[in-house]
């Protein structure tokens, strides 16, 4: 079920409460394609990145190489967001000194350091870099899938709800700024020196950067709601507060209009391996139960509790042998 849903798509985001195993069962899921053929790339952009420690590699904010299986492979990548942030704020920079007097330089410093810890300045970089990625990714053809290794719920419910937040945000500077062109034109035909030519070519400009930053937000946000192209896969174990999170994400996800093509219980207890693991398993079954019951129209997969750690490729190839 989990492969078929993979193999249908594209774009594959894969979330939910911290320390759940998301980044082993997005690896699975990644490898598990891979090998069988598809050129694959998993990204993480969770700030506590844990694809390098589980791959037993370096992997950083370039691809990086961590399978290959005949015409398939696997690419890893992940996500710096103070490296994304000051990416962003350079372009920034460099753009405001092109059409800002010289003697504002150091204003120009001054503010964009203030603004590189400001709220939201992190999440429209990472943004930035998830947009970038998905159309390197699947809209050049350089990968037939990218497994996204998300942060936990809260951040992740925020980032998903974001395309369309920045897309009326961006439309509305649009606007704003049509409205000045126009009244600029106005004052050019009443008198020719009444705006002169800089300030004519710095708006250009900046409806340009305008428009480029909407129309990739708005691809990027139909994407996602493309469920033919995008589900997402929420992880979770079978405890209470995993199971109360995974609803209010699901309910978050569905609002923000994003396909939620299954619900994953990792780690779940044998039933027959001993008496303390036993109880263990009919403690997780009343909180399935509950998760059962409030959420009647996805398909709910149950992962084994595995003997050794997830490490390695062999250790991510030891779960992706219990995806259905």
């Amino acid at each position: 079920m989990l492969r078929t849903l993979a193999a249908r798509r594209r774009l594959l985001f894969v979330g939910g409460k911290g320390g759940v195993g998301k980044t082993a069962v997005a690896s699975a899921l990644a490898l598990d394609q891979a090998r069988a053929g598809r050129r694959v790339l998993l990204v993480s952009t969770d700030p506590a990145h844990n694809l390098g420690h589980l791959w037993g590699r370096d992997v950083g904010d370039r691809r990086t190489l961590l399978g290959q299986a005949g015409p398939g492979r696997l690419a890893g990548v992940e996500i710096d967001p103070d490296r994304a942030t000051a990416e962003h704020l350079d372009a920034v920079r460099t753009t405001m000194r092109r059409y800002l007097p010289e003697h504002l330089t150091g204003e120009i410093d001054r503010h964009l350091e203030r603004a590189r810890d400001a709220p939201g300045t992190h999440e429209s970089a990472l943004l930035d870099r998830v947009a970038e990625t998905v159309e390197t990714s699947l809209a050049e053809g350089a990968d037939d899938l990218v497994v996204v290794d998300t942060a936990p719920s809260g951040h992740t419910a925020r980032l998903m709800g974001l395309p369309e937040t920045m897309s009326v945000w961006t439309e509305t500077l649009l606007r704003r700024q049509s409205r000045s062109r126009r009244f600029g034109a106005a004052l050019r035909g009443l008198d020719e020196a009444a705006e002169p030519p800089d300030r004519v070519s710095r708006d250009e400009e900046l409806h340009r950067i305008l428009t480029r930053r909407r129309d990739r937000f708005a691809r990027l946000r139909e994407t996602l709601l493309d469920e033919a192209t995008t589900a997402f896969v929420v992880v979770l174990v079978a405890e209470r507060v995993p199971v109360l999170e995974t609803l209010e994400l699901h309910a978050q996800l569905e609002r923000t209009g994003v396909h939620v093509g299954a619900l994953v219980v990792n780690r779940r207890s044998p039933a027959d391996a001993g008496g303390l693991l036993a109880e263990r398993h009919r403690a997780e079954e009343r909180h399935l139960t509950h998760l059962h019951e409030a959420v009647t129209d996805l398909p709910v997969v149950q992962l084994p509790l595995l003997a050794r750690d997830v490490l390695g490729e062999d250790g991510v190839a030891r779960l992706a042998a219990h995806l259905p």
